[in-house]
């Protein structure tokens, strides 16, 4: 019959562009011959809680809409964003590597003559819709388009606050390539980016770009855009290799023994872009705390204190019931107890890690007092998890 669709396929003619699309053909059979794609759904290196049981989704609700932690997940005064971003950049790195936190988990790396975006998110909101889901803290350092040629855009994992339709949308006008883990460039794809430019990888394996390696390294999270959580995407950390120097992007993770694998394989590092936000008992398995990023870092670096942490995921979105700079605080404070050195950039604020490091406390002047003191304060969200993995969209995670 003419014209004639299922009903499944109107609702795939419904389904929101930021959905992204579902992997199919080759690229499906290759995530199938995977060893880490295991009855149908990608699996983690080891046991990790995505689907919590009891009955807490009502305690984390009325977590989120009390008064006081409300107040605390958003700072009392402006945000200082690095004014000379621009400028700054303009000029090549004395020592051959300069990092830039845009906020959140975007972060320029300038490594060996080579420019590497790691999950560029410049949209207003992480949400697949424009007018809801968890708006900027502050606005990004510059506008896209004005931060100039990008040899290789890198993805950590599918979720709204690391692949952005938007910012996806505008680097597919230009050449820059793309390293994403396995059926992640199905979205990719949908959203204009050619086949041509994608490197899609299953962990352990690398790729050449330049005078770079690239690998997509284990992590310990779990993924997802639309309605479901199929598992039908990788998530990954990634270690970037140039001639001269190692750096190292965590993606979102929780803590695992498998740090320690990825340090010997790849590293030590010159720096580490880890995450140490958006963590909670809520969830405990899948993405870390401060002390636990610092851990992780250490265990990157053969167990010692080596190159320079750069904390991320935190200061951008409220994507938990802690206190918005919690995460800076508590980062500060257990690399200081270990002897480790940790960048604190303003956004959109450079430093190499071999000159000198960022490390004013800035955002303790934009902090409401009710925020205070931070240090190993429990703090709000140390309850029970969620009852199922939706109620993760409560915390920016879908």
């Amino acid at each position: 019959m003419s014209g004639f669709r299922t009903p499944s396929s109107g609702i795939r003619a419904l389904r929101p562009a930021a959905f992204g699309a579902d992997p199919s053909g080759e690229r499906l059979a290759r995530m199938r011959r995977s060893p880490h794609f295991v009855n149908g759904v990608f699996v983690n290196p080891e046991g990790t809680r995505t689907r919590p049981s009891g009955g807490t989704g009502v305690e984390m609700a009325k977590l989120y809409l009390q008064k006081e932690a409300r107040v605390r997940r958003a700072p009392g005064g402006t945000i200082p964003v690095h004014p000379t971003t621009l400028a700054d950049l303009a000029k090549p790195p004395a020592s051959g590597l300069r990092v830039t936190w845009m906020g959140h988990s975007s972060v320029l790396a300038e490594i060996d003559g080579h420019r590497v975006l790691f999950d560029p998110v410049w949209g207003e909101r992480c949400s697949p819709f424009a007018f809801a889901g968890p708006k900027r803290l502050h606005p990004v350092p510059v506008p896209l388009q004005a931060l100039g040629p990008v040899d290789v855009v890198v993805i950590s994992h599918d979720h709204y606050d690391h692949l952005d339709l938007p910012t996806i949308k505008a680097l597919a006008d230009t050449d820059t390539l793309f390293a994403v883990p396995l059926g992640v460039g199905a979205h990719l794809e949908h959203w204009g980016v050619s086949e041509t430019r994608l490197r899609e990888l299953d962990w352990n394996e690398s790729t050449k770009i330049g005078g770079l390696t690239l690998t997509a390294t284990p992590a310990r999270h779990f993924c997802g855009r639309g309605l479901r959580n199929p598992q039908h995407t990788l998530w990954a950390s990634w270690s970037v290799v140039g001639d001269e120097h190692r750096i190292y992007h965590s993606g979102d993770t929780g803590y695992f023994d498998g740090f320690k694998d990825i340090g010997a394989a790849h590293g030590p590092f010159d720096a580490t872009m880890i995450q140490i936000g958006a963590y909670s008992e809520f969830w405990p398995d899948i993405h870390m705390t401060p002390e636990e990023g610092v851990r992780a870092h250490l265990d990157l670096q053969q167990g010692r204190p080596h190159g320079v942490l750069l904390p991320i995921h935190w200061g951008t979105f409220n994507l938990a019931p802690h206190a918005w700079a919690e995460p800076g605080e508590w980062t500060k404070d257990a690399a200081q107890d270990a002897g480790q050195a940790v960048a604190l950039p303003r956004p959109g604020e450079p430093f190499e890690p071999a000159g000198t490091v960022p490390s004013d406390p800035w955002w303790q002047a934009v902090s409401a007092p009710i925020d205070r003191p931070w240090r190993r304060s429990p703090g709000p969200g140390t309850a029970p998890e969620p009852e199922t993995t939706e109620d993760f969209d409560l915390a920016g995670e879908r």
